[in-house]
């Protein structure tokens, strides 16, 4: 089988990533633009000793579960939005039961239920790329730019927003920017621009004053250059903010305030993130709370302003750490930051028996390192929280190895209409 050979496909299940499983002459085959159910024709784009991976171009029996799309779902890695929301539900469901299965060794009775989304105008945070006169999402597998206008990931004005932006694609590309990071609050009333650029923002970051004319843009700042990325603040206020409150109630955390600089990390759904920090700070009931990967303090924070401390929130990154220096110190002393890698900080780190420990890394997920000595440290408690079902099967099967057996699982579609899922797992020793 070869590239370009049209082949006739009846796809069986959903796997990791998005694509669906099919077989063709014994052979497994990776098939996107489709469903399970559904006989199609498809387009071998790959062809490897072990797998191919191919793409519908006819629906020959389609599912009662296909709806009509709009916008090319490429653009912006919408690669299930053919397939009607609540099937999408069960198939997400279905991939983590899965992955736990394969990947964890971990058996679940059954199929985890997915905690829903708006499938519209959810996202707070976007990555935007410049290229081709064109400022927008990257096209799903190439390095072309494409509108985001009718993807419905943002909200109408937030199209408007980028479209206006985009007009401004000359100045952008003229100083070498490469990407725009905007964020928002959840109310959408608050959004703060970032330019990642080639050039030193301290020398033609003026340039780029007007982007900040956006009617909607309430801060505007840049990094680039050769040495250091250090963020360089050219108008407005260079970060977003919510009350602590929207995230998990409280009378404590009423006037206390969340903020976060456009480049650093933060949940992307506005509709989910209060469910799950809540979700996260009904499984860390402990007198001790260690967050690890803590970002800008959006779970250690708003849990030791709710019950109080001790909290440790550790972190790196050298985008959030000031963040979470500044919302901790809202709640000193029940918050102490230690800026070091989780690994380095759990080597010297004391046993953490009688404590719970909040890991959310990276779609990576944990190095082995880390997971040999967070295991070694024996928290009563570890509530995994990822944006990547099998790096954290993989994570499970190492910890279950260690002594932790699964306790609860919580699934939160955090992108609809795109094959990513969140999954918070709490383990026991």
């Amino acid at each position: 089988m070869s590239s370009s050979d049209v082949i006739e496909l009846t796809v069986e299940r959903p796997a990791v990533g998005g694509r669906m499983i099919a077989r063709h002459d014994g052979r497994v085959v990776l098939v996107s633009g489709t469903m399970p159910g559904e006989h199609i024709r498809a387009v071998v784009e790959r062809s490897r000793r072990d797998v191919v991976l191919a793409r519908t171009i006819e629906v020959l029996e389609a599912s009662p579960d296909r709806r009509p799309v709009g916008v090319a779902p490429e653009c912006g890695g919408r690669s299930f939005a053919h397939i009607d929301y609540r099937r999408q539900l069960k198939l997400k469901s279905e991939i983590v039961r899965d992955a736990y299965r394969r990947i964890g060794r971990i058996e679940l009775s059954l199929p985890p239920p997915v905690i829903p989304s708006p499938e519209t105008g959810y996202r707070m945070r976007a990555r935007l790329h410049v290229g081709e006169g064109k400022l927008g999402f990257l096209q799903e597998g190439s390095h072309r730019v494409c509108d985001v206008v009718g993807t419905d990931q943002l909200r109408p004005e937030t199209e408007r927003l980028i479209a206006e932006l985009a007009a401004h694609v000359d100045v952008l590309t003229s100083t070498g920017a490469r990407t725009v990071e905007l964020a928002q609050n959840l109310a959408g009333d608050q959004c703060a621009v970032h330019v990642v650029m080639k050039s030193d923002p301290a020398t033609v970051g003026v340039r780029l004053r007007a982007l900040a004319s956006v009617s909607g843009v309430t801060g505007l700042t840049a990094a680039g250059g050769k040495g250091p990325r250090a963020r360089v603040v050219l108008a407005g206020t260079p970060y977003v903010s919510d009350a602590l409150s929207v995230f998990l109630p409280s009378g404590a955390a009423e006037t206390l305030l969340l903020r976060r600089h456009a480049d650093a990390f933060f949940q992307a759904n506005r509709y989910l993130a209060p469910g799950l920090v809540s979700t996260v700070a009904g499984l860390t009931e402990r007198a001790r709370l260690v967050d690890l990967y803590a970002g800008v303090g959006l779970f250690a924070v708003s849990i030791a302003a709710t019950r109080g401390g001790p909290v440790v929130a550790v972190e790196r990154d050298p985008c959030s750490i000031g963040d979470l220096v500044s919302n901790a110190a809202q709640v000193d002393p029940d918050v102490q930051v230690v800026r070091a890698p989780v690994e380095t900080f759990l080597k010297r780190s004391a046993s953490l028996e009688g404590a719970a420990v909040i890991v959310d890394p990276p779609r990576t997920g944990l190095s082995r390192e880390a997971a040999t000595r967070l295991a070694r440290r024996r928290p009563d408690r570890i509530v995994y929280v990822s944006c990547d079902v099998a790096t954290q099967a993989r994570d499970l099967r190492a910890l279950a190895e260690s002594g932790y057996q699964l306790d609860q699982v919580r699934v939160f579609d955090m992108f609809p209409n795109t094959p990513h899922i969140e999954t918070v797992v709490a383990l026991e020793r």
